[in-house]
């Protein structure tokens, strides 16, 4: 699993963005690329909660972007996670790069990695600091690992190389599942400046945001280069993805908006799914996905029970066989994020209902656990309606047009949404204590 951090829409080569992306392309070329897929949430912890439990992210215990100093949040103990699935299935199992899903603080005890289903793990809290460049926080299986000389995504890269290596040498014969979070290219920017020069002045930020795409796409290439030598590639499903969109709005086409906001600009991201032999080459998909909908794929793919819970992703593998027909979505996408301006939104079909909320609520950027009473209650209003096959950029509200069709789906997202606040956390009641 390759995911991007704060990528936006139109930035990789094969979505018509400037930045020089051949591993990606090829991943892309060789496999299925979505033309509508949307991260999890429109910030990093929530969207990374949903990727790695197939189930909306406040059910999960994630309602914001977390930070550990301040919050109690973090993915509950109770999830079943990808990780915990494949482990279950024999796969060894390792995580690199960001994590943002919650880690233990001097004040507060919060599960790790390791207790969510990884072998292995290195990773950082939240993002790379004090840049991608030389990083001195990340953690390798509990133990700060110091500063660190180099990129990012290539000591991620490295790690995870490493790690395949001494997999092979200790069990030649388990698969396993890699876990590769990229910092890049979220902010503080860094690149190296031969990389950086390709797109401008070394001094440049949209060059630097750049150079971030391109040397991270220069890491996935190492790593494809290893499953190469190590005779698996031909046997590895690879998918690419973005927690987020872009905070760039010169990097989400012509979508509405960017990231923290429920529009297209903020949640629309690249979507890539790459497995030869398994996944046709060449395929161009306009049906609508998304990162909830990994977990119950995989299962499908690999003929994997599911988690035995409410799984709010669909199992993609119909369309990433050739048998879109038997396609069946059973709930719309659907996105709640307490900053955002519209709070709540629901894709069904070709339509996009946005709600507004209805209440008062703060529209700083971290998350206070103290909203949450508010949250899990609070009720909607102001919907507006979008046709994204006609008009991808929301700039018609159908709503007056079309009244029946915004009743019809109001309804159908309220239901959506009473379900998820009856499964939410209440943080600021205190630490969850229950698996």
């Amino acid at each position: 699993m390759l995911l991007a951090d704060d990528l936006g829409y139109r930035d990789v080569g094969c979505y018509g963005g400037p930045v020089e992306t051949p591993t990606i392309d090829h991943l892309a070329a060789g496999g299925t690329r979505f033309q509508q897929f949307y991260s999890g949430c429109a910030v990093c912890s929530p969207s990374r909660a949903t990727l790695i439990t197939g189930r909306h992210h406040i059910r999960a215990g994630v309602y914001s972007w977390i930070q550990d100093e301040s919050q109690n949040s973090h993915l509950r103990l109770r999830e079943t996670t990808l990780a915990e699935v494949l482990r279950g299935a024999g796969y060894a199992t390792a995580h690199v790069g960001k994590w943002h899903l919650g880690l233990p603080t001097g004040d507060r005890d919060k599960p790790t990695p390791d207790q969510h289903g990884f072998d292995h793990w290195f990773a950082t809290w939240n993002n790379a600091q004090p840049s991608h460049h030389n990083p001195d926080n990340f953690i390798r299986n509990g133990e700060p690992v110091g500063q660190l000389e180099g990129y990012s995504c290539q000591l991620v890269a490295d790690e995870a190389i490493g790690w395949m290596d001494r997999h092979r040498e200790s069990q030649p014969e388990q698969p396993f599942f890699l876990n590769v979070w990229f910092h890049e290219p979220h902010a503080p920017i860094a690149a190296p400046d031969e990389v950086t020069q390709k797109y401008g002045k070394v001094n440049d930020k949209a060059a630097i945001y750049s150079g971030t795409i391109d040397n991270t796409d220069q890491a996935i290439q190492r790593l494809l280069a290893k499953l190469d030598a190590l005779g698996v590639r031909e046997n590895t499903l690879i998918i690419y993805a973005s927690d987020n969109g872009s905070y760039r709005t010169d990097r989400v086409g012509n979508l509405r908006g960017r990231k923290g906001a429920n529009w297209e600009g903020g949640i629309r991201v690249p979507g890539i799914f790459h497995w030869p032999g398994h996944i046709p080459a060449g395929v161009v998909l306009d049906q609508p996905a998304g990162l909830v909908d990994v977990l119950p794929t995989i299962c499908g793919m690999l003929k994997i029970a599911p988690p035995q819970v409410h799984l709010d992703g669909s199992d993609l593998t119909p369309l990433l066989t050739g048998h879109a027909d038997s396609f069946e979505r059973h709930q719309p996408l659907f996105w709640h994020l307490q900053r955002s301006q519209p709070i709540v939104a629901m894709r069904d079909g070709d339509y996009s209902l946005v709600g507004f909320r209805d209440y008062e609520m703060s529209n700083k950027n971290l998350f206070e656990e103290k909203w949450i009473p508010a949250i899990k209650t609070g009720t909607y209003h102001n919907f507006e309606l979008y046709n994204l096959k006609d008009d991808p950029g929301q700039t018609r509200n159908l709503a007056a047009e079309q009244p029946e069709r915004v009743e019809a789906m109001k309804q159908q997202m309220l239901q959506i949404n009473a379900s998820i606040m009856k499964d939410a956390m209440d943080w600021h009641l205190g630490p969850d204590n229950q698996k």
